[in-house]
């Protein structure tokens, strides 16, 4: 239990913020603002960070809820003999909230408003959702269903992703088996949005979706039964490419989907990565979770990632930046305190030439770094600067 204190504190922090949810930052604000010090027991304790400098406030004066209170399985309500014993088990979720939590550094941008009016009107309107990777594709979705409070069950496909996994299957429990229900009947009985992640590397196994997707039940044939939507199920689904395979090799695994199944999706939005105004504003929200601030650093990273869209939009260049390359930077950053050196480990996965080229033209970019600090070469020919019309000229040599 909470002391008084802590009691307190949490009081004054849901009346102040109005979420459940608090960053490092907001703690200090209310510690300054309220005289509240001493709250190393919530910033210092994994059982209530959520993300990056990120924490979920106790409800109730409860330390650790989820530890302190055991969940039960649900009984089994059907026994039925065939050559062993089979047990049809009531398989709900033993999870009392799969409300998505709020990301404190989440900026909106792109199609989210239309997502979350599709979340929100509770409507059976399937959607699919395509874009290059790491542009906020999911957690857009997500961050709707946090917003709208509403439960989201989330499936990441493969190309083994089968029935047993979608819909449910026989398991063995303790010596019997135990029919449980895939995560597609789930979200169906809680009335939830199923969001199926990567759908483009599924195999033709998942057209046992099809008539869910057209907003009818289903019949579970190896139990005989048939399960019902609730109001307020639906699904979307997050791919990298429209479902017609990748041409340019970029993603590989990623499959031809059926075209029947596609048009199961009445709308198909495509997902931009974020302007370069938003873009800055989410690296800043990432700075201030770990209470920095550099406003020129995000800057930087913004308009070379820029550039490099651009040239790869233009064929003059393979691989591109994204926007959560550009957090896994600032990730960087907050642990080694050193620009070029964050910059240059979030790029190593690249071939030689290409990290070379993204690294030469990222000091260009910023001017209060040097290249030789990490090559450990002088060379007079490559002199940093931040002349733009040099960065764009850049475009054409990366």
């Amino acid at each position: 239990m909470l002391n008084e204190k802590q009691k307190k504190f949490v009081d004054v922090a849901l009346k102040e913020f109005g979420t459940d949810t608090i960053t490092r930052k907001q703690v200090k604000e209310i510690e300054t603002k309220f005289n509240l010090t001493g709250n190393s027991w919530l910033v210092n304790s994994n059982d209530y960070k959520v993300g990056r400098g990120v924490y979920k406030l106790p409800k109730s004066g409860i330390v650790n809820p989820s530890k302190n209170v055991k969940q039960k399985l649900p009984k089994a309500v059907v026994e039925k003999e065939v050559t062993e014993k089979v047990t049809l088990q009531s398989t709900e979720s033993t999870a009392d909230n799969l409300v998505p939590a709020k990301e404190a550094t989440f900026v909106s941008f792109g199609n989210y408003k239309d997502i979350k009016n599709i979340v929100k009107s509770k409507i059976f309107y399937p959607t699919f959702i395509t874009g290059l990777s790491g542009n906020g594709k999911t957690l857009g979705v997500m961050q709707a269903c946090a917003e709208l409070k509403r439960e989201l069950i989330r499936v990441n496909i493969t190309v083994e992703t089968d029935e047993d996994d979608l819909l449910g299957g026989f398991r063995l429990v303790n010596g019997a088996t135990v029919w449980h229900d895939g995560p597609v009947v789930d979200a169906m009985k809680r009335g939830a949005l199923l969001l199926l992640d990567e759908i483009d590397l599924a195999s033709n196994k998942v057209m046992c979706l099809q008539p869910i997707l057209e907003g009818n039940g289903v019949f579970l044939k190896k139990i005989g039964k048939f399960i019902e939507p609730a109001e307020g199920f639906n699904i979307i689904a997050t791919a990298n490419t429209k479902g017609k395979g990748s041409d340019d090799g970029r993603f590989i695994g990623t499959n031809i989907l059926n075209e029947a199944f596609l048009e199961r999706f009445p709308v198909t939005f495509e997902q931009e990565y974020p302007s370069v105004k938003i873009e800055q504003k989410i690296l800043d929200n990432v700075m201030s979770a770990y209470d920095m601030k550099d406003p020129e650093f995000t800057e930087n990273l913004v308009k070379w990632a820029d550039v490099i869209r651009k040239t790869f939009y233009d064929g003059g260049v393979d691989e591109i930046i994204a926007t959560r390359r550009l957090v896994h930077i600032i990730n960087a950053y907050a642990i080694f305190k050193n620009k070029l050196k964050a910059v240059q480990v979030c790029v190593n996965r690249f071939d030689d030439d290409t990290k070379k080229s993204f690294l030469d033209l990222y000091a260009k970019v910023d001017a209060g770094v040097n290249i030789d600090d990490l090559s450990g070469n002088t060379n007079d020919s490559e002199v940093v600067n931040d002349n733009d019309e040099e960065i764009e000229n850049d475009q054409n040599n990366i």
